[in-house]
């Protein structure tokens, strides 16, 4: 049976980033996808400062930013009194002083790209993940199938889970989840951008009226936008009616735009809320990271870029460990900890605002109006780098290792 050092359920940001800084620390590395390829409509492009000063630690990121994207500046509210700025991320420090918007697809290809440089990483598409092996209560592997090969087996010195919010090993677990609920779900689609927009001169703005809450995020000649519903409310807004949705869409968005581009129920996808956490985060010889660790509200856009720090930290825990053959259950403990709290913060920052903000929103709340927080920050510009930073940078960003300076080829 082949055997590997560790074997990652997942191709997302999470288990790419991770494979790709094991293989540089000279881990042998198989990640597996249970898709053909990334080109999936994924909801998440955004793509922080604290990943993208990972990439360039890495070397990576003036090629990773040859990409196609756009880089957003300022983040931005409008109500019924008017325009606020939010964050401005021009005032953080360092090279990158802005959100890229990368389609997610990219940044997957991207990574994929530069670990299959190093032959000690492998990456198996098709590869649906099964369930885990086991020897004396001690996680050894993984059970697999792929389309023409049938089920498979992989044993490795520890298993990673990065297989998302419905993580198939989460269950198989039996790990505990804390669930927080959310207010609301969220509607994605896509609206095209006017040649002329009258909308706001910075790419991420949101639209707030009573009842109603509309972002809408600059990607080039289209708007990727976002309507919050009550949850489980998408049923009821079906129900009224395509020609009703797209009423609303009118009130709330410049003169210009054009909601009628929305032909069918079908160019709508339906974004479930969640934010929720395990009480606990591995088992002996099985880690897990990412949004099978910890389901995040779409918030700030965060749950790429946690991810990406989690395996990060992951990866400088375990790499040492893994080339030496032996990885003790305290040392996959210590990923939890190092990353329990940027997830509880972020997690409370983000129940709060659902709490005090959101559902009143929702809830058509005519006390609402304007967040007093919101004027203040417009008032004082120095102020909005604060949120730039939390959001661009979060809690405790985390750093590459060092790559070794031998040991590991790398492919030209």
């Amino acid at each position: 049976m082949p055997q590997v050092g560790c074997c990652i359920a997942g191709g997302g940001p999470a288990g790419m980033m991770l494979g790709l800084l094991l293989a540089r620390q000279g881990v042998e590395v198989t990640v597996l996808e249970k898709h053909g390829d990334f080109l999936r409509d994924f909801r998440g492009d955004t793509v922080h400062p604290s990943t993208l000063r990972l990439l360039d630690e890495l070397g990576m990121a003036a090629e990773f930013l040859e990409l196609p994207h756009q880089e957003v500046r300022k983040l931005g509210v409008t109500t019924d009194d008017g325009t606020y700025v939010l964050a401005d991320f021009g005032r953080l420090p360092g090279r990158f002083p802005f959100l890229a918007f990368v389609p997610q697809w990219d940044l997957l290809d991207f990574l994929a790209d530069r670990a299959r440089r190093y032959p000690n990483f492998h990456l198996k598409m098709n590869a649906e993940v099964l369930g885990v092996l086991r020897e004396e209560g001690r996680v050894t592997g993984i059970r697999y199938r792929t389309p023409g090969d049938g089920e498979q087996e992989l044993r490795a010195l520890v298993t990673v889970a990065a297989d998302g919010r419905d993580s198939r090993l989460r269950t198989e677990a039996g790990l505990r989840l804390r669930e927080f609920g959310a207010p609301m779900d969220v509607l994605w689609f896509r609206l095209p951008q006017p040649p002329h927009s009258t909308g706001p001169s910075f790419g991420g703005a949101g639209r707030i009226t009573r009842g109603r809450m509309l972002i809408r995020l600059d990607r080039g000649n289209y708007w990727q936008c976002a309507y919050l519903v009550p949850k489980g409310g998408f049923a009821a807004l079906k129900a009224a009616g395509l020609d009703s949705f797209r009423a609303d869409l009118a009130r709330l968005l410049p003169v210009g735009d054009a909601p009628e581009a929305l032909r069918s129920w079908d160019d709508v996808r339906v974004l479930s809320v969640r934010v929720d956490r395990l009480t606990r985060w591995h088992r002996p010889g099985l880690s897990f990271i990412g949004d099978a660790a910890h389901a995040m509200s779409p918030i700030g856009g965060v749950g790429i870029n946690l991810a990406v720090q989690d395996a990060a930290a992951a990866a400088r825990l375990l790499a040492g460990p893994l080339r030496d053959g032996v990885v003790p259950p305290r040392r996959l403990a210590q990923v939890r900890w190092r990353r329990l709290l940027p997830t509880v913060v972020t997690q409370g920052v983000q129940r709060l605002i659902q709490t005090r903000v959101l559902s009143r929103i929702l809830a058509g709340d005519q006390a609402i109006g304007t967040p007093p927080v919101l004027r203040f920050i417009d008032r004082h510009p120095v102020l909005q780098g604060l949120p730039a930073r939390v959001i661009g940078f979060g809690v405790l960003p985390e750093h590459a290792s060092p790559s070794l300076s031998r040991g590991v080829g790398v492919r030209p």
